[in-house]
């Protein structure tokens, strides 16, 4: 991800995931109604600090962010916590079932 309209793009694609509307981020967020709609519109863009409090209440890291591959990186984090108490065993089981899902 390289540029501006790339960064709102996945702002907002990472929003709708999580079934929020920008009126509702922004307040969450504790900033006015308009300050997601700001960011994606391109009127402006969150310094460091606020990225990073967008990224916590997204549920992605800064790395998940950016990294347009992961469709769903907030379900992708939730299936890995799920089972990161799981035997050796069990992660093992999972990972086949994995393998044969994929074409």
């Amino acid at each position: 991800m390289t540029t501006d309209e790339e960064f709102r793009s996945r702002l907002t694609q990472l929003r709708m995931k999580k079934g929020v509307s920008e009126y509702q981020m922004s307040l969450d967020l504790g900033h006015s109604k308009s300050y997601i709609q700001s960011i994606t519109s391109g009127r402006a863009l969150p310094s460091m600090s606020e990225f990073l409090a967008i990224c916590e209440y997204l549920g992605v890291t800064p790395k998940e962010f950016f990294d347009e591959e992961t469709h769903n990186p907030v379900l992708i984090s939730e299936i890995a916590k799920a089972v990161s108490g799981f035997s050796d065993d069990n992660l093992r089981l999972i990972l086949t079932l994995i393998r044969r899902m994929i074409p």
